[in-house]
């Protein structure tokens, strides 16, 4: 591969690009699933009125795949799914629930999220090792499939994964929120062009510069109150402060691990904003898959106001 045209080529490059097994990465209400449970287990859904295909959950991922292939040898990707839509064969229709074949019953999943590693991309920030990670979020509930088939939504990233908690580093601009296709070609060039835009060493630079920022105790107490006061405060007063997009249980799991966590907690009464960032992305794992990267961009949005 030419470096020229490698936007990680001044990045340290490791050979090993044996596959890795990866926790999990989002925990909410979340099953695992392989491509091949996708790509024979799970129906497509249609647009009712002309009846043409979605883009498939498989489809949106080998599109991804096709593209970071033109940059990067990856791990397979690793895949959750939520909110199952269940049906059934015509044969079956007058069978109760509990009497339904494996073969009489159709089913797919609403929501879909995956993240494929670069093996060969990672860089040490302190004691955690973090490995360029590329994925997307793919929702039906978005579409209006009651209607004529149209542009589809979908959600493309590109961050860091932290090895140690496995909490996804998404930087704001390396996220393509609402991306709108029609195709999977267009997803496939898409995620090149994001490939080429990312800028991995600034991400990198602002990950390293926040380990040299501390907050007292009382300054982080002041941050968690104010994240508590925000969802009541008047819309002038919210429109002149950063927008939060995290709710009460995901602060409290933030409070929780500033005490308790064994690899982000305080140290000596102070936390360093790399160590806040990672508890407030630990917490985002308890999101839903529809809300997972817009929590993830408000995160760091959130911290670079201490800058």
């Amino acid at each position: 591969m030419d470096n020229h045209n490698n936007p990680f080529s001044d990045l340290a490059i490791e050979s090993d690009l044996q596959t890795i097994s990866a926790p999990v990465f989002i925990e909410a209400n979340t099953l695992p699933v392989s491509m091949n449970e996708l790509l024979y287990g799970c129906t497509i859904p249609v647009f009712a009125k002309d009846n043409e295909a979605a883009i498939s959950h498989h489809e949106f991922i080998e599109a991804v795949l096709d593209g970071v292939s033109a940059f990067y040898h990856s791990n397979d990707p690793v895949i959750r799914v939520s909110h199952p839509v269940k049906g059934r064969i015509p044969e079956a229709r007058h069978k109760k629930a509990s009497d339904l074949e494996s073969h009489e019953e159709t089913l797919y999943y609403e929501r879909m999220m995956f993240a494929i590693e670069i093996p060969s991309v990672k860089r040490m920030i302190g004691d955690d090792e973090l490995t360029l990670t590329i994925g997307g979020v793919k929702s039906y509930h978005l579409e209006n499939l009651h209607s004529k088939k149209s542009l589809e939504k979908f959600k493309l990233f590109i961050g860091f994964k932290n090895r140690v908690c496995c909490n996804l580093c998404v930087w704001t601009d390396g996220i393509v929120d609402d991306l709108r296709v029609f195709s999977v070609d267009e997803i496939t060039q898409r995620t090149k062009q994001m490939i080429r835009e990312f800028e991995p060493q600034a991400t990198l630079d602002q990950f390293e510069c926040w380990q040299n920022i501390n907050l007292t105790e009382q300054q982080f107490a002041e941050f968690i109150g104010r994240c508590r006061m925000y969802l009541y405060m008047p819309k002038e007063e919210k429109a002149l402060l950063p927008k939060l997009e995290f709710g009460d249980s995901q602060i409290n799991q933030v409070v929780e691990g500033y005490y308790n966590d064994p690899n982000f907690s305080r140290t000596d009464g102070e936390i360093n904003l790399w160590r806040l960032y990672n508890l407030f992305t630990g917490a985002n794992k308890s999101s839903y898959i529809d809300r997972l990267l817009d929590r993830g961009v408000n995160a760091s949005s959130l911290l670079q106001t201490f800058c």
